[in-house]
């Protein structure tokens, strides 16, 4: 069986044509016949490059407003019959059918045309049937057949023809086949998730971009990340980023999007906790305050402000060792203190909606839930005490309440005036998660009387609350909900504890 194969005939129908004229030209110089439609057909004419219409094959014209152009024998049989088998061969001659070898096609743009809020009729328009049929058609038959199913392609194919004029190997085919088949099933996905209304429970997503890691969670492991990474960020300076980097990368964002409007606010996370947030009247002070929060934990760390960085910020920021420091940008002058440290990741976030769906595999299969978009306000809060929250415990229980969303459960959250004070993090025990954040929150000299307690789950016992009303702290928000909740009302009660309901759990395992 013969493995390079020349070019003799080519259809080409695209959309986007950017990068096309260079191949079209070259074709034309390797004497390859050029079939094509509608306008690709009026672009190879503008180039003064012979053209074939397709209808002069089909005897049929463009119908139904260029919904059918292509569907018809003579195109798939030119693409689809066997050049190894003679029944085929003579068939082909029967009913005069050409030889088509190479196949370029470039969707209908239905993915953009969604995402730009175009009407629904708009969208349908926008789903290609000839040109997604062509790819199936041309990498099914890659034996014989070259295929370049999308834009994306252009460049590569150019390189081939440029390098061993209008010829291909096999190899080089079933590449293209691979690639035209990923094209087709990521175009379908999209077609599916939008008219998948009412959430039929099937797991279909598909995403293009990739890019290779360094390794995955530790050097043994593969790591990937799937998704346009430039999209949402602009990298100005440092190494690549680890797949933990992107763990906690993605920690910070969600985080801080509970602040973006807040006054000038920081975080610092590690292993996509928070170990210091503040918001403040500057930046630079709202940073040092979330330092001071755990400047032990804060070493080697993801920070994060919503705030574009000033100077007076980076040169505080400067004295630190940390991996990745992300904001909605950086004067340039603080920029080029911050690159000091060769490594030091610096990340302009863009404005980029994120996905409302999260998903994660275990056991055979893949868990998919709705992102937990509720933030409570006081508005949510439901007093079920004597006492009730001072309007600066109403400011801190908010504040509190927005950290413990974002942080591994079992978790304990203490806060006062605007700034993370201690946490307690992923523990077995909510009552070793309240213990483990009081002890880390006097270690770093914080005062806790008047400081606040988010939980982020109920009380089943009336402990919690005992231990916390020890340790200063005078208001605390959790969802409610225990068999057992008048215990910790009537703890409160009896102490002048101030306590709220929200009527919401935010576990986060």
């Amino acid at each position: 069986m013969e493995s390079t194969k020349k070019i003799t005939g080519a259809l080409i129908s695209v959309y986007y044509k950017d990068g096309l004229e260079p191949i079209v030209r070259k074709l034309h110089e390797e004497n390859v016949s050029i079939y094509s439609t509608g306008g690709t057909q009026t672009f190879i004419e503008g180039l003064g490059i012979p053209v074939i219409p397709v209808e002069s094959m089909t005897s049929y014209p463009e119908i139904f407003g260029g919904r059918v152009k292509t569907l018809h024998p003579a195109i798939f049989g030119g693409i689809l019959h066997r050049r190894n088998l003679q029944s085929d061969l003579d068939q082909a001659k029967q009913f005069n059918i050409p030889v088509i070898d190479l196949v370029i096609v470039d969707l209908y743009p239905f993915e953009e045309t969604v995402a730009s809020g175009a009407d629904h009729q708009s969208i349908i328009e926008k789903i290609d049937i000839g040109g997604i049929s062509l790819i199936r058609a041309a990498a099914k038959n890659y034996n014989d057949v070259v295929i370049i199913p999308s834009v994306n392609q252009y460049a590569e194919f150019l390189d081939i023809l440029n390098a061993q004029g209008a010829s291909s190997t096999i190899e080089q085919r079933k590449h293209f086949a691979k690639k035209a088949f990923m094209v087709s099933s990521h175009y379908d996905t999209h077609i599916f998730n939008y008219f998948n209304e009412e959430e039929t429970p099937v797991f279909k997503q598909s995403i293009l971009e990739s890019q290779s890691l360094r390794y995955g969670e530790n050097p043994h492991q593969k790591g990937w990340f799937h998704g346009d990474f430039s999209a949402m960020f602009d990298q100005l300076h440092g190494k690549e980023l680890s797949y933990n980097n992107l763990l906690d990368v993605d920690a910070a964002v969600q985080l801080m999007a509970e602040f973006e409007n807040n006054d000038p606010t920081f975080a610092i996370l590690k292993h996509n906790n928070a170990c210091g947030l503040a918001t403040r009247s500057t930046l630079a002070q709202a940073y040092a305050d979330a330092l001071a929060g755990d400047p032990t934990s804060a070493f080697g760390g993801i920070l994060i402000a919503n705030r574009k960085i000033d100077l007076a910020t980076a040169n505080l920021i400067n004295d630190l060792f940390c991996e990745v420091v992300i904001a909605p940008g950086f004067d340039a002058d603080a920029e080029e203190v911050l690159k000091s440290k060769k490594n030091r990741i610096l990340l302009v976030q863009k404005k980029v909606e994120l996905p409302k769906r999260q998903f994660r595999t275990l056991l055979n299969g893949v868990l998919e839930q709705d992102k937990d978009m509720l933030s409570e306000t006081a508005a949510n809060f439901e007093s079920k005490t004597n006492s009730v929250p001072t309007a600066q415990e109403v400011e801190d229980l908010i504040f509190a309440n927005k950290l413990v969303k974002h942080t591994k459960s079992n978790t304990i959250v203490l806060a006062k005036n605007g700034q993370l004070l201690a946490s307690g993090t992923g523990q077995t025990s909510r009552v070793d998660a309240l213990r483990h954040a009081i002890e880390k929150a006097k270690s770093f000299g914080f005062d806790l009387k008047g400081a606040v307690m988010a939980s982020d789950a109920f009380f089943p016992f009336p402990d919690c609350v005992e231990i916390a009303h020890n340790a200063g702290i005078t208001a605390v928000v959790q969802p409610g909900g225990s068999i057992k909740d008048e215990l910790s009302i009537d703890y409160c009660n009896a102490n002048g504890v101030a306590m709220v309901f929200t009527g919401n759990r935010h576990f986060k395992h």
